[in-house]
């Protein structure tokens, strides 16, 4: 039987040493002040709803000092008076300038070619004449019968005297007995008729002088009417000669050369470079606030000029309002039809005032809440916004001066009431 070495074996009892004993007290201590640090943090992480890395996020401060609300946009300059003229009659089309031709106010630009206008002018001029020639034969008639009806008022007023005469002499007579009552009774009878036939004069003669002053005055409104007429055909007729209302530059041609058009087609258009303005597309979210008679500044070509707003259109097209700002003192020279040129429009300036830089946490939280940052934890905190310009938010509720609050990105922290921060 072989023998073990269990006999050999014995326990040998270590004691721990002084310095080692230190140094595991130590590290226990260690491990509790580290602890001690870490756990705050520890504790606001499993407080919060999520954790959302910084690199996604941007900041700003909350800050107290002037407020500018303005509009800044990109314009082009385009004519204030820029007229496009019209066929006023059918016809073929002889135009006498070209595009880009100075012309002046009043020169024939184009002439339209209308037989049938010209043609119907002289008929109706034809007509008119006509009735003029009524109208004074009308009035020779009137002469006429008027005198017709004063010579039978005159005979029976002549008729009436000489039966009155008449009756007195025979009653007279009868008075003295040379003459019979029959004879005077005759006489009464012929001076009753003569008197009769004379008040039948006296209505003829007046109903006649109104019907002939009718009649003239018919006669006249028909010859206005016609005249009046004439002069409109007359005003077509010039109106073919298409001429330029205003100093300028012709802009487009509409039409080609001898071409045949229909009343009311465009033809050309006509430039006042006298009077340019920029037009530019303003946000309808600052457009309610746009009012004709705000100033601004219009830049380019190394170049600053004092603006005025205009003009505001009452249509919103694709989210835009058109607005035109005029050059206030003159129309620089050196401007050109659809240059590009920076416009500014001062909306509001006030001083003192508490503000943020703007950023999409406005649009997401309609300006009712922000996530105030304080110690790495984002917490959602209402607000009250008011004004907002190009870059500032203003605040008036909800926060102070020196907070840092998340100004865009907020859309990941997904409504959540404390977000940390993370680095």
């Amino acid at each position: 039987m072989i023998r073990d070495t269990s006999a050999q074996d014995r326990l040998i009892q270590v004691k721990p040493s002084p310095k080692k004993k230190l140094l595991w007290i130590g590290g226990a201590a260690a491990v509790v002040i580290v602890l001690a640090f870490l756990m705050p943090g520890v504790t606001r992480l499993f407080s919060a709803d999520s954790s959302v890395s910084a690199s996604r996020l941007a900041f700003a401060t909350v800050q107290r000092g002037p407020f500018i609300r303005d509009i800044a946009a990109e314009g082009q300059v385009v004519a204030a008076v820029s007229p496009t003229l019209y066929a006023t009659y059918g016809g073929a089309v002889t135009l006498k300038v070209h595009a880009g031709d100075t012309v002046k106010k009043g020169q024939v630009l184009a002439v339209i070619d209308s037989p049938e206008l010209v043609n119907k002018l002289a008929q109706e001029q034809s007509n008119a004449d006509a009735m003029q020639v009524d109208y004074l034969r009308a009035q020779i008639d009137a002469r006429k019968k008027q005198s017709e009806l004063q010579k039978g008022y005159d005979n029976a007023k002549i008729d009436e005297e000489s039966a009155e005469r008449d009756f007195d002499r025979y009653e007279k007579a009868y008075k003295l007995g040379g003459v019979p009552q029959m004879d005077v009774d005759k006489w009464q009878d012929t001076l009753t008729k003569s008197k009769i036939a004379l008040a039948h004069a006296q209505a003829d003669l007046n109903l006649g002088n109104d019907t002939g002053t009718f009649d003239i005055k018919a006669k006249k409104l028909a010859h206005d009417r016609q005249v009046l007429m004439v002069q409109d055909l007359q005003r077509q007729v010039d109106n073919l000669n298409v001429r330029s209302p205003v100093d300028g530059q012709v802009g487009q041609l509409f039409i080609a050369e001898r071409a045949t058009v229909a009343k009311d087609a465009q033809l050309l258009s006509v430039i006042d470079l006298s009077a340019l303005e920029v037009e530019v597309k303003v946000p309808e979210s600052f457009a309610r606030d746009l009012a004709v008679g705000m100033g601004g500044e219009i830049s380019g070509n190394g170049n600053n000029w004092k603006g005025l707003v205009s003009a505001i259109s009452p249509e919103v097209v694709n989210g835009e309002v058109a607005a035109r700002v005029r050059f206030e003192g003159g129309t620089p020279k050196q401007l050109r039809q659809n240059q590009r040129l920076s416009v500014r429009i001062l909306l509001d300036h006030r001083d003192n005032v508490l503000t943020v830089q703007r950023g999409s946490f406005v649009d997401e939280s309609g300006g009712s809440y922000a996530y105030v940052v304080r110690d790495g934890i984002a917490t959602k905190t209402p607000i009250r916004a008011g004004e907002s310009s190009i870059d500032k938010v203003e605040i008036l509720d909800g926060l102070k001066e020196g907070d840092n609050i998340v100004i865009s990105g907020t859309d990941n922290f997904k409504g959540a009431q404390r977000v940390v921060i993370s680095r």
